[in-house]
């Protein structure tokens, strides 16, 4: 897959085809409202979650919507998140909060269930797993080696 190992913050392209075509994934899966549902099944599952609930702040509707704009953004949509935010400079944004193997796992459990109850194209479907599968590790910033000692 070409553009599979881009940056997190550059417009993704799931095949060749569609390099030629000028079609986006943005384009392929319904524009913004696929985003916003895709987010919303993912918060669904955040919400009840006792490891990543605490992460987050009581009402979560600016991590949706930052969040389905950012994914919009990155999948080939116009560049309202990075237009209102800047940069996403992803790894900053979460440097905050500690985010460890199992937050990472977790995190990734819902958007998989997110991504696929959308019952998309095998194509795009493989494309943000692979993509959601990286960007979640990318965001590990702890490690329980913080606790090990060294020897004198």
């Amino acid at each position: 897959m070409s553009g599979a190992s881009g940056s997190f913050g550059s417009v993704h392209r799931v095949s060749d085809e569609q390099q030629e075509s000028n079609e986006t994934v943005y384009d392929r899966v319904g524009g913004d409202a696929f985003f916003v549902a895709l987010v919303d099944r993912f918060y669904a599952g955040v919400a009840e979650d006792p490891v990543l609930r605490p992460l987050y702040p009581d009402d979560l509707s600016e991590s949706r919507r930052t969040l389905a704009g950012f994914l919009a953004q990155y999948w080939g949509g116009p560049p309202d998140y990075s237009d209102e935010r800047g940069h996403p400079r992803l790894r900053m944004r979460h440097a905050p909060f500690t985010i460890g193997q199992v937050e990472r796992d977790h995190w990734f459990a819902h958007m998989v269930d997110a991504v696929r109850s959308a019952d998309l194209p095998e194509d795009l479907e493989a494309a943000m797993l692979e993509y959601f599968d990286r960007a979640a590790t990318h965001m590990i910033n702890d490690s329980p080696l913080r606790f090990a000692t060294r020897p004198e």
